[in-house]
């Protein structure tokens, strides 16, 4: 699936997004609450780039967080972001967020940022040196030492132990009302449009864009998050 592809989808699904995946909101929780402690020695007055905002969680429980915080919310979908945008303005939090359109190539350079933000993006660009380079372009818009807090599915397809992590997580999606079409669309992604690689090689991908020792710090069935600061 190309970039157009990818965003076109997450357009089409922007307006009915956050109640379809309202029954998964615990694994989110839990992430979030661990982000918060990773973040929490950032200054009073720190910039945060969230990369694939989407509709904008990571962003407003930051937000709700940290009154001195400011945001850079990057994403190619402008109806994701237009929700993004809503739910800033009507959480007060608009004023300290800037809404950039587009991929992160197009952000300018000029404003570094104290930690970023990327939750289940990088797992869409299959070729692990694009992937690699994707998180380059992160790294060059943080400041050196600054934090990356990352999150990508990521098991070894090929080992028994992925058909078992997949099998619970599509009964998962099924109990959260996800449709069977839906979880069957779901499943054919993760064979050819996601790159579901084990947890591991997802960290050396991490560390040859321009990052040192990613920690990972979260597991919630295929989800794997990594903590990682700018070489």
């Amino acid at each position: 699936m190309h970039q157009d592809e990818i965003k076109a989808l997450f357009d089409q699904q922007a307006s009915s997004y956050d109640a379809q995946w309202a029954k998964t909101a615990p694994i989110r929780h839990c992430l979030h609450l661990l982000l918060g402690s990773l973040f929490a020695e950032l200054p009073a007055d720190a910039q945060i780039l969230c990369v694939g905002v989407g509709t904008g969680d990571e962003l407003l429980y930051l937000a709700s967080k940290h009154p001195g915080w400011r945001f850079t919310a990057v994403e190619p979908s402008g109806a994701m972001l237009n929700i993004c945008r809503q739910r800033a303005d009507k959480e007060g939090v608009a004023q300290r967020c800037v809404f950039h359109e587009g991929y992160l190539e197009s952000l300018p350079t000029t404003q570094l940022h104290d930690a970023a933000t990327c939750f289940l993006v990088s797992q869409f660009i299959l070729d692990q040196v694009e992937r690699s380079r994707f998180f380059s372009g992160i790294a060059e818009r943080l400041k050196p030492g600054g934090i990356l807090a990352s999150s990508d599915l990521a098991s070894d397809v090929a080992s028994p132990e992925y058909e078992v992590l997949l099998h619970a997580w599509m009964n998962m999606m099924s109990a959260a009302d996800i449709s069977p079409e839906a979880v069957e669309r779901m499943r054919k992604a993760y064979a050819n449009d996601v790159g579901v690689l084990p947890a591991d090689k997802v960290a050396s991908i991490i560390e040859a864009g321009g990052f040192e020792l990613p920690v990972q710090f979260f597991q919630a069935g295929l989800i794997h998050a990594w903590r990682s600061t700018r070489a």
